[in-house]
């Protein structure tokens, strides 16, 4: 009788999981505007575009360059926003997680959010949130065969650097009404919290700072923060530093959730110079239940449009098997593939979502240089953006 009350009440749940949308966060790159970092390190009026326009095939049958079917537009302007958020909102897309960058000194790639995202007329059409993407910034774009890389910019900052950070964050981005809240909570993520501890001094100092930042977000009457970490296990960054103590050290500093930034964090491409797509797929879908488990906190699964790198090496360069952005690519990513990968994601959270808000995060909006971008392109048009509303909007 008690087996059968829980099997009714489990059904419930998965039914309740079932009438209940999932939110779909897609991850936003924004080096596709003018900068000043960039201009000293690349030159006046240097954008990301430029290694996409000098892409070229690096072994037989590789699918590049890449060319976008809106141009190279500079997302600076709100006008160009505006067109990214009608195409996002009106595909199944529920917010942008922008990685956000903040340095010793200050921040940097701002614009597209600032002028572009909180400019745009529209901007009520879509949710957005900050994915503290601090890890060091190395010269990579584009990156030799040499190594190691030289480092323009720590990821690590100091406690004086951060709580700036945090008060630019709260004044700037989270009164917005736009500013996205996962259940109620404004959502904000960390992409390397080993290099947070490791640039504010130990776990404890992390503590009182992150208590630091819940406080600025009280006093400013905008309720309470949602903490995510990123997580995974394989390196691809020189430097990256992945949480190593997992739940002890994420309930201790109070994050609410964890979530991955991109499949291959989690699955080595064991072929070179192409891994199959569906492979990887596979693999990703173990994945989700693994990390499910894993966690005390909720983990919100992702999917990965593809993953090409190449366009981030010295093209005169051999393009041999030698580590990150040297290595394998994803082949074989049609848009039916990464639909199919959607809707196994979906599925999973249907099934283990628990109590709280389903999230599905993508990569990427526009990760143009990583071949892993819902932007429509000259060879496949919108049809990556099709295949999330085909999923998860099937009624828009």
């Amino acid at each position: 009788m008690e087996q059968e009350r829980q099997h009714k009440q489990e059904q419930g749940q998965r039914d309740k999981r079932a009438d209940t949308p999932i939110q779909v966060a897609a991850y936003y790159f924004p080096n596709y505007h003018p900068d000043e970092r960039n201009a000293k390190w690349h030159g006046s009026d240097w954008t990301e575009w430029e290694l996409v326009r000098a892409a070229t095939p690096r072994y037989p049958g590789h699918a590049q360059p890449k060319v976008p079917l809106w141009g190279y537009e500079d997302e600076s302007d709100p006008l160009v926003m505006e067109k990214k958020i009608d195409a996002a909102s009106s595909h199944g897309i529920d917010a942008f997680l922008f990685d956000w960058y903040w340095y010793e000194d200050g921040p940097y790639l701002q614009r597209a959010l600032e002028q572009g995202f909180l400019q745009a007329a529209n901007n009520e059409r879509l949710k957005f949130a900050l994915m503290w993407a601090n890890h060091d910034w190395q010269d990579i774009h584009p990156a030799t065969r040499s190594r190691p890389y030289k480092t323009l910019a720590p990821g690590a900052v100091s406690k004086e650097a951060f709580l700036k950070a945090c008060g630019h964050i709260v004044e700037t981005y989270m009164g917005h009404p736009s500013y996205w809240r996962v259940d109620g909570k404004l959502y904000f993520s960390i992409y390397e919290l080993m290099s947070l501890i490791a640039g504010l001094g130990s776990i404890d100092e992390t503590k009182e700072a992150l208590e630091q930042f819940r406080g600025m977000v009280r006093e400013a009457g905008l309720g309470e923060l949602h903490l995510n970490a990123v997580v995974w296990g394989v390196q691809l960054l020189p430097g990256e530093k992945q949480v190593t103590n997992g739940n002890e050290l994420l309930s201790l500093l109070g994050f609410d959730s964890v979530a991955s930034y991109v499949w291959i964090h989690h699955q080595r491409l064991e072929q070179f110079p192409q891994t199959p797509y569906a492979d990887t797929r596979e693999k990703a879908r173990r994945t989700m239940a693994e990390l499910t488990e894993q966690y005390n906190v909720p983990y919100y699964p992702n999917v990965t449009m593809g993953w090409d790198s190449s366009p981030r090496t010295i093209q005169s360069d051999k393009f041999d098997h030698l580590g990150y952005p040297y290595m394998p690519v994803l082949g074989d990513n049609t848009p039916g593939q990464f639909e199919q990968a959607l809707r196994e994601a979906k599925e999973f959270l249907e099934e283990n979502g628990g109590s709280g808000t389903s999230i599905c995060t993508i990569n990427a909006w526009n990760e143009w240089t990583e071949g892993s971008y819902l932007e429509p392109d000259t060879v496949n048009g919108m049809a990556y953006l099709e295949a999330v509303r085909n999923v998860f909007r099937p009624e828009r």
